[in-house]
């Protein structure tokens, strides 16, 4: 982990309420997909973690939600603003259990740790498939991101506005696939628990008050003892999860 002012290059919504921030500065801190950062922001005293979406050598790119009055600060920023940031934070993604042909599954807010774990795994030679799941066609950001990169792309709305109507489980089902990752919320999770056929990978969407580990306030119950979401985790393997 370290923590150093990156320099904002780029701040653009994705959709009414979805923005994606490009970040530039350190990322030697960065070593797996599915990490994070967790940013200070102007008369918060809570950092906010925000999951990472891409980074190369010299940027950072994020892909947030405005839920609140930090994201909703973030989202005012422009390019040229500088942030103090902590990066490499939490336990990513472990490609080596992922089998020729996994399957990616992100749920809203869930969809951007998936994409840089999309690109390492195609790197890797494997076939992916990935299932982007939302409640309208609105909603609807990175599909063609993902498709560039030269994943077999699937979308599920609850509304059925586009692709699958219902959920990213009534895509599942009828998928064959070796190995499954996921991000997303618990509600998705409980359903794809009940519907995957091969291991997987959940990764943890939580409120934290550190986001590293020192106040134990996001512990999540396992067979091995609990856990700290942003410390052991975000990242836990299904076989050990007490749900």
């Amino acid at each position: 982990m370290i923590q150093a002012l990156y320099t904002i290059k780029e701040n653009v919504a994705l959709t009414e309420l979805v923005y994606k921030m490009v970040l530039e500065g350190d990322t030697s801190a960065l070593t797996a997909p599915g990490q994070f950062v967790n940013i200070q922001l102007e008369g918060k005293f809570l950092r906010r973690p925000i999951s990472v979406c891409d980074y190369d050598d010299t940027t950072i790119t994020l892909l947030y939600k405005v839920v609140g009055e930090g994201t909703e600060q973030m989202a005012q920023m422009t390019a040229g603003q500088t942030l103090d940031v902590l990066v490499g934070l939490g336990n990513g993604f472990d490609t080596s259990k992922s089998g020729d042909a996994p399957v990616l599954i992100g749920g809203g807010v869930g969809v951007p740790p998936m994409y840089n774990l999309c690109k390492k795994l195609l790197q890797e030679g494997k076939n992916v498939q990935v299932i982007l799941g939302f409640n309208t066609k609105e909603e609807i950001f990175y599909e063609d991101e993902f498709k560039a990169l030269g994943a077999t792309v699937y979308v599920a709305t609850a509304d059925g506005s586009y692709g699958t109507k219902g959920f990213v489980t009534d895509v599942l089902k009828n998928l064959t696939y070796s190995y499954f990752y996921t991000c997303g919320p618990m509600p998705m999770f409980k359903a794809i628990e009940a519907t995957a056929v091969t291991g997987g990978q959940y990764s943890f969407e939580e409120r934290m008050g550190c986001g590293f580990g020192a106040c134990m306030g996001c512990s999540c119950k396992t067979k091995y003892g609990n856990k700290r979401i942003c410390r052991e985790g975000p990242v836990l393997e299904r076989e050990e999860i007490i749900w």
